[in-house]
């Protein structure tokens, strides 16, 4: 399709001759009353509004008490470039969404057809949604053998824990092994719900952030949100020993990285907050955000970070994480 001859501004911004001349008509009258307007458009003072609706659906002329404002040429252009600029911005976020789509169609497609390979059944498992959660997390933990991993990000705020607690010290009391990781800011939320599972034998740490609730079971069940994140429902209940095995791989390495609390004694539970501070400064957090994530205050975390700083013998928090990274301590 043929470009259309640009003559003018308003042209090249898509405004029609006719409502370019309406445009070119109204500017002399920007602030003047309706009835003014309606004079200098020969029509009555109702029909101003219909009269003038190409240029009020552009927002280069707006009525406001009875009175006509009309944008100069370069507050119309502005105003033009800010809805380009906001279009091209749902425009991006929507082509990024549809990027996001790309790999589930690809995966979609990645399947073995008749004739691919010689044996083919499904994953053990299903995805779930209502019923009754806590039931059906305390017949698995009386039914199961092995040790218990949890992710727990947040689980300390549901109504059902104080009942999951007693099903998870029952089985520690009958020989098995339970271990837990927190996000650090449950020292503050929750010390009581982490000192009812500690002095019932559980082995408890903590790290900065956890990306998602998590439950495995020995080598023979994993329970997980589908997808992985903080939601309760539907949730994946897997059986299939491969992933059982990778999910607690993924447990082992957050394990790891993860700081023990040598003390879970009620108000005074608290680990070496060194490491997670330089971790925080590494990434660039600010003090408001560190003391969200860490579940500090704000003045404590001023506080340490320059007692850290004072520690590392430096001035500024990025000597701290080079500092910190030549020391081994990150």
């Amino acid at each position: 399709m043929p470009r259309r001859t640009i003559s003018s501004t308003l042209a090249a911004l898509g405004l029609e001759v006719e409502e370019e001349r309406l445009y070119q008509r109204m500017l002399p009258l920007s602030g003047r009353p309706l009835d003014e307007v309606a004079t200098a458009l020969d029509c009555e003072e109702g029909e101003v509004e219909e009269v003038l609706a190409p240029l009020l659906n552009r927002n280069i002329v707006h009525l406001e008490r009875g009175v006509l404002h009309v944008r100069s040429l370069a507050g119309v252009v502005t105003a033009f470039l800010e809805r380009e600029v906001a279009e091209a911005e749902r425009t991006r976020e929507r082509l990024a969404d549809l990027a996001t789509a790309i790999p589930y169609l690809a995966g979609s497609a990645a399947r073995p057809g008749p004739g691919d390979v010689e044996e083919l059944s499904r994953l053990d498992g299903e995805v779930t949604r209502g019923g009754n959660p806590l039931y059906l997390l305390t017949m698995m933990i009386q039914e199961s053998r092995g040790d218990m991993l949890w992710l727990r990000p947040d689980a300390w705020r549901m109504p059902r824990e104080s009942a999951v607690a007693q099903a998870v010290a029952a089985a520690i009391a009958s020989g098995r092994r339970s271990r837990a990781i927190y996000p650090v800011r449950a020292l503050q939320e929750a010390p009581d719900a982490l000192l009812t599972r500690a002095r019932a034998g559980e082995q408890i740490r903590v790290i900065s952030e956890l990306p998602t609730r998590m439950f495995v079971l020995g080598t023979t069940h994993a329970v997980i949100p589908e997808p992985l994140g903080m939601a309760d429902e539907p949730r994946l209940l897997v059986r299939q020993r491969g992933v059982v095995e990778a999910l607690t791989m993924l447990f082992e390495l957050l394990w790891e990285r993860a700081a023990p609390v040598p003390e879970l004694d009620l108000g005074e539970a608290r680990p070496d907050l060194r490491r997670f501070l330089l971790q925080q400064l590494a990434a660039g957090a600010k003090d408001e955000q560190i003391a969200r994530t860490l579940g500090m205050s704000l003045r404590t975390v001023r506080r340490r970070v320059a007692d850290l700083l004072i520690d590392l013998g430096v001035d500024t928090r990025f000597q701290a994480g080079a500092e910190a990274v030549r020391r081994g301590w990150l």
